[in-house]
C-alpha cells in the first residue's frame, strides 16, 4: 500500500497521541488519535464489556499492550457523576481517580468528564 502508514509506523511518529474512552456499565469503546489523523481517524481501537474487568485500569493495560503505544494522556467520558478527579461508574462497582489512573498507567495525565 503506497501513500498509506502501518499503524506501528503511526505510532512512532513525532505527532502527539491520546488515548480517549467512553465508559459504560455495558462496554466501553477505547481508541488511540493523533494530532496528525485527526478525530475521525483513530489509530487503534476496541470495544470491552465492561463487567469483564476489575476496574478501568487493567482493561486500558490490557489495551495499551496490543499497541506500541506513546500515549501519555489521556481521557475519559463516564456514564456516572464525576467531582473532584474522581467518578463511579453508574451499574459497575467501578471508582476511577483521575490522579491514580494516570499513575498506574503512568501517563503525564488523565481526565474525566461526566458523558451526559
Amino acid at each position: 500500500m503506497t501513500g498509506r502508514k502501518s499503524i506501528p509506523d503511526i505510532m512512532k511518529a513525532p505527532h502527539p497521541l491520546v488515548l480517549a474512552g467512553d465508559v459504560g456499565g455495558t462496554k466501553t469503546d477505547l481508541a488511540v488519535f493523533s494530532a496528525a489523523g485527526g478525530l475521525r481517524a483513530p489509530v487503534a481501537q476496541a470495544t470491552f464489556k465492561s463487567r469483564d474487568y476489575p476496574g478501568l485500569e487493567a482493561m486500558v493495560r490490557l489495551f495499551l499492550a496490543r499497541i506500541d503505544s506513546g500515549i501519555d494522556r489521556a481521557a475519559f467520558g463516564v456514564a456516572g457523576p464525576v467531582a473532584n478527579g474522581e467518578a463511579r461508574v453508574t451499574n459497575l462497582p467501578w471508582v476511577i481517580d483521575e490522579r491514580a489512573l494516570a499513575d498506574g498507567l503512568g501517563l503525564a495525565s488523565v481526565t474525566l468528564i461526566n458523558d451526559l
